[in-house]
């Protein structure tokens, strides 16, 4: 294990204030009971219906993070931190998922029956009803994801970057989804040791982007 690696985890409050966008980093491997926990810790986010409609692939071999960053218009931030997590989005996962997501909850006690036998039909009416917004959905949802990770990622010492600039279609080629129509990508993130802090850029006052009720009516806090 890395000898910088935090051993007293934030609190949420702290983790939220003190996360910065990291764009370099330090080559120092995450050892692999501390990537274990940043899985555990992402995958406990909430989805639509649990129906869980995201991919996430590790990308840790060095050619796969070289074909990577090549697909993402050369940022190297992939390269050089030890593990990439790409959230890919499933728009067809609420079929695939459906009978475990059932049985899981059946068995963990948190759905009974009723419930179950409920969502039997109400989770594929959900999923038919999206229409052309199944595909948001689950981007909304592999998003709500990405973010568990960035927060538990800075909470255990370790530093992320949410990452725009990559070509979809090169993307889903580096991770064998080509042949994948429906699978979207909707964010990747550099995961490791930060090379250097970044300061607090800032933010804008309550008063030009939180309202109360309507628009335009601001948020004095």
């Amino acid at each position: 294990m890395s000898s910088i690696t935090q051993t007293i985890p934030l609190d949420v409050p702290s983790a939220i204030a003190q996360r910065r966008s990291i764009k370099t980093f330090k080559a120092d491997p995450i050892a692999p009971e501390l990537l274990k926990q940043l899985v555990e810790l992402t995958v406990a986010a909430p989805s639509s219906y649990n129906i869980q409609d995201w991919q996430i692939i590790l990308v840790q071999d060095e050619a796969q993070k070289a074909a990577l960053s090549a697909a993402s218009w050369n940022q190297q931030q992939i390269v050089q931190a030890p593990v990439t997590f790409v959230f890919a989005a499933d728009p067809n996962a609420g079929e695939q998922n459906l009978a475990a997501i059932l049985e899981r909850a059946s068995e963990t006690g948190a759905w009974n029956e009723g419930t179950v036998n409920y969502f039997k039909t109400a989770i594929p009416q959900f999923q038919a009803g999206l229409g052309d917004k199944r595909r948001e959905y689950a981007i909304k949802d592999a998003i709500i994801a990405a973010t568990h990770l960035v927060l538990a990622a800075e909470s255990l010492g370790l530093s992320t970057c949410f990452m725009n600039g990559w070509i979809e279609d090169r993307v889903k080629q580096v991770i064998g989804a080509g042949d994948n129509p429906d699978l979207a990508i909707a964010v990747l993130v550099p995961v490791g040791y930060a090379a250097e802090p970044r300061l607090n850029p800032g933010r804008l006052p309550f008063s030009s982007n939180v309202s109360v009720d309507r628009i335009g009516n601001p948020y004095a806090g």
